[in-house]
């Protein structure tokens, strides 16, 4: 007997349930509803974040005397400090030397100033005879400049232009002013060699109290390699500028001096300085030292000569040697660097300009290393 298998009954396919028209309309609507709220909470938010971002800036440039300080003590600090960590590694306590770093800072600063002061004086109280000695040698090079414009006006009017020479007139500069303002001066000085110091001393205390404030061991390890990476960095790229400007600032020197330049140790420091601020400070220096060249030699091409020397080494300088020392990884855009320098030289000034690239360069590694702001080091890499 042949038992018949029982045959499989093919389940037919239910048809879809459509919500009624009204309800799906209603739906759409919804979806719509929602898609503008979110709109015009990314307005509000993108407004309040501008909002913030103009506030910022209005503290910073409202209380700049105070924080102008501390930056410049913590970039010093955070340059200074693989030093100090080293002599620790050889059981020196971090106060004792810290103590030894910032005597020998402040001999180095004290001597220089003492070795600039009477020459910067000298320039600036002679400045007036200067400016009026220098019209007469600028009217004889550009004598045939005006020569050809008069011929051009001749022949365009029918008569020539007499241009009367006009005498320039008193530059006001008085020592006296200058050394009023010195107190004040020194006082900011000290004030910025006080935090250098405490930062020296204390910074790795402050920098785990805050690793110790995070709520469980994970963030802990993780907090401590990020401060600890973005330190080494950011203390081995401002370490690095300070003795690429020095060595341009000591070759500059050697150069000037070579060209029988008069006081070249101040223009090697105007040099050393001026290079923290990229493309300005160099074209500043090479007015400066057209400038020095035009009133102190007779001859054209000496005069022309210092400022186009110093022109081709920091050509040299600028494309080739800082790039081969600090890396792919460091380098800025030329466009960042102008739109940070133009931002934080309208706020701080003179200051804000020196300062700009050291902090737009460290921004760029924090963000590298801060979960949620790579793309800031993106925008501003080259």
């Amino acid at each position: 007997m042949t038992v018949v298998p029982p045959v499989a009954e093919t389940s037919s396919p239910k048809p879809a349930v459509r919500a009624p028209v009204g309800v799906e309309k209603q739906m759409q609507q919804a979806t719509r509803g929602v898609y503008r709220l979110h709109g015009h909470l990314r307005a509000i938010r993108v407004a309040l974040n501008a909002l913030l971002i103009l506030a910022l800036l209005y503290t910073v440039t409202l209380v700049k005397a105070l924080i102008i300080p501390l930056v410049l003590a913590a970039f010093i600090g955070l340059a200074l400090n693989p030093i100090v960590a080293r002599g620790t590694r050889h059981h020196i306590p971090r106060w004792l030397g810290a103590s030894v770093l910032m005597g020998t800072l402040i001999t180095g600063i004290v001597a220089g100033i003492s070795m600039l002061t009477q020459p910067a004086l000298g320039w600036l109280h002679s400045a007036p005879s200067q400016i009026r000695s220098f019209v007469p040698k600028l009217q004889h090079f550009t004598r045939p400049l005006e020569a050809a414009g008069r011929a051009t006006q001749a022949l365009v009017n029918g008569h020539p232009t007499l241009s009367s020479a006009q005498n320039p007139g008193d530059v006001a500069i008085s020592v006296w002013d200058v050394l009023a303002g010195a107190p004040k001066v020194l006082a900011a000085v000290l004030t910025v060699l006080l935090l250098v110091y405490f930062f020296l001393v204390y910074g790795d205390l402050i920098l785990r109290r805050l690793v110790e404030i995070a709520p469980n061991f994970g963030y802990k390890r993780h907090a401590v390699s990020i401060v600890r990476g973005i330190q080494t960095e950011v203390s081995r790229y401002i370490l690095t500028t300070i003795v690429i400007n020095a060595t341009l600032g000591i070759t500059t020197a050697g150069m000037l001096y070579l060209l029988h330049m008069p006081d070249p140790l101040l223009w090697g420091t105007v040099a050393m300085f001026a290079n923290f601020i990229p493309y300005v400070g160099a074209i500043v220096t090479t007015t400066t030292l057209l400038f020095v060249g035009l009133i102190h030699f007779e001859v054209l091409a000496n005069a022309l000569l210092p400022a186009l020397c110093f022109a081709g080494l920091t050509a040299v300088e600028g494309n080739l040697i800082t790039p081969m020392i600090l890396g792919r990884r460091m380098r800025v855009s030329p466009i960042a660097i102008l739109i940070w320098l133009l931002i934080w030289g309208w706020l701080w000034g003179v200051p804000g300009a020196l300062l700009a690239v050291p902090m737009l360069t460290s921004a760029k590694l924090i963000a590298e290393r801060v979960r949620g702001w790579e793309w800031f080091a993106r925008m501003v890499q080259r």
